[in-house]
C-alpha cells in the first residue's frame, strides 16, 4: 500500500503530484517496503518509466551524464557554479523527486533533500519518497511527524509551494 501526505495540510494535493502518487501506487507490488528491501536506486528504476511518462527527467545511472542536476548558483555569463543532483525533475512542473531507502531517516537524508529543494530557484514542489518501514522504524511516519512540526510552527517558512511525502 502507498501512503502519502501533502504539506501544507491546509491545501489540496495538486493534480501533477497526484499523478506521481499514481506512479508509486502502480509499482507497489514491486517496491513495497513490507515485502522488499530495495535500495533507493532500485526503487527509482522501478518507477522511472512512470515518472518519465509524466515529463520528468530521471537519473539513469551513477555517471555524471546520467545524473539529473538542478542549478542553485549562477556565475559569469549565467554559467552554473553550483548544482544539486536529484533523482527526478520536471522543469514544467517545477518539481523535484527524491527517492530514499534505508538512510532516508536513519541518516536524515530527507532533511538534506528538503534543504536542497529549498535553495533551488526553479523548484516549487518537493516529493520525498521514503520507505513505509525500515527495520523497526516507521520512516514514513517519522518524516510526516517532522513536517507536521515544521508546518505547525511559525518559526520557519519554507520557500516551497508544497511538499509531498510518499511512503512505499
Amino acid at each position: 500500500m502507498t501512503d502519502w501526505q501533502y504539506y501544507p495540510r491546509t491545501r489540496p494535493l495538486p493534480q501533477h503530484l497526484l499523478d506521481i502518487v499514481g506512479v508509486f501506487e502502480a509499482a507497489t507490488a514491486d517496491i513495497g517496503s513490507t515485502a522488499w528491501k530495495l535500495s533507493s536506486n532500485q526503487v527509482l528504476a522501478k518507477v522511472a518509466g512512470g515518472l518519465a511518462a509524466h515529463g520528468y527527467r530521471v537519473e539513469t545511472g551513477s555517471t555524471r551524464d546520467k545524473k539529473v542536476r538542478v542549478p542553485v548558483l549562477f556565475g559569469r555569463n549565467g554559467r552554473t557554479e553550483k548544482a544539486f543532483e536529484v533523482d527526478a525533475y520536471s522543469e514544467s512542473q517545477l518539481t523535484v523527486i527524491e527517492v530514499e531507502a534505508g538512510r532516508g531517516v536513519t541518516n536524515n537524508q530527507f532533511l538534506k533533500d528538503l534543504f536542497e529543494a529549498c535553495v533551488m530557484p526553479s523548484v516549487d514542489y518537493l516529493v520525498l519518497a521514503v520507505r513505509s518501514t525500515y527495520r523497526t522504524s516507521k520512516d514514513f511516519g517519522t518524516v510526516c511527524s517532522f513536517l507536521d512540526s515544521l508546518y505547525a510552527s511559525d518559526r520557519l517558512v519554507l520557500p516551497l509551494d508544497g511538499v509531498l511525502v510518499v511512503g512505499y
